[in-house]
Formats: structure tokens, sequence, C-alpha cells
């Protein structure tokens, strides 16, 4: 006899597995790992279901692409983050000026930080 899943272990059924290799997890960089973890655990903690970030993601690779992003997967995890950004702008986790004046910190930390060193918002200050 089969019993249906707890509603919590049916939603984390229904997420993805960890992109990874024989060697473990696979990101091309840190932060694509952390924009995978922060839309898993949205999810999970129910903010949107995963068929709706699927097809978040979906309309934002499509746009990008007709906009004339290439389609070499290049720019696979920019479209995550777009897709992460219109959902917890359209959940009311983040008021776009919110989030617009935190990605302009990071910009600008990014602009003030020496090649190889680390990215931290203080370097946005120039401190």
């Amino acid at each position: 006899m089969r019993t249906s899943l707890h509603p919590d272990r049916k939603r984390l059924a229904e997420l993805p597995p960890l992109p990874r290799d024989a060697e473990g997890p696979v990101f091309e960089a840190p932060w694509q790992a952390q924009a995978f973890a922060l839309a898993v655990k949205l999810s999970e903690l129910g903010y949107f279901s995963w068929t709706t970030w699927a097809r978040t993601l979906a309309e934002e690779i499509a746009a990008a692409y007709a906009r004339g992003d290439p389609n070499d997967g290049s720019g696979y995890y920019r479209h995550w983050v777009a897709a992460l950004e219109r959902l917890v702008v359209d959940r009311d986790l983040i008021d776009l000026a919110a989030l617009t004046e935190r990605k302009d910190a990071w910009t600008e930390a990014y602009r003030r930080t020496p090649h190889g060193q680390p990215v931290e918002l203080r370097a946005a200050s120039g401190q």
C-alpha cells in the first residue's frame, strides 16, 4: 500500500537535483551556486512552486533569446537570477527600488575591488 508524501516532502521531491559531475556539485562560480540555492530555498519555503519557477525561468530565457542573447547556455545563470529577481519583486519579498539599490551597490563594489580580491559591499564606498 502506497502512502502519499507529506506536503513538505512532496514539494522537496519536485525540486531539481543539484547539478553535479563525478567529483561533486558543478558551478562555474560561487554566485551560481548561491542563485541555485536561493531559488530552491524560496520554493521550499513556499514563496513559489517549482512549476512557477520553471515557467518564469523559461520566460526569462525566451525573452533573452528574443533580445539576441546567444543560445549556447553561457547565460543560463544570468537568466536564473533574472527569474529570481522577477519572482521576489512579484511576491513582495523586496520592492523594485530596494533591489535596484542593492544591485547598484554590488556593481560599485565590484568596480572598486582590486582584481583577484573578493567583492564586498563595503568596497562600494571606497573604505
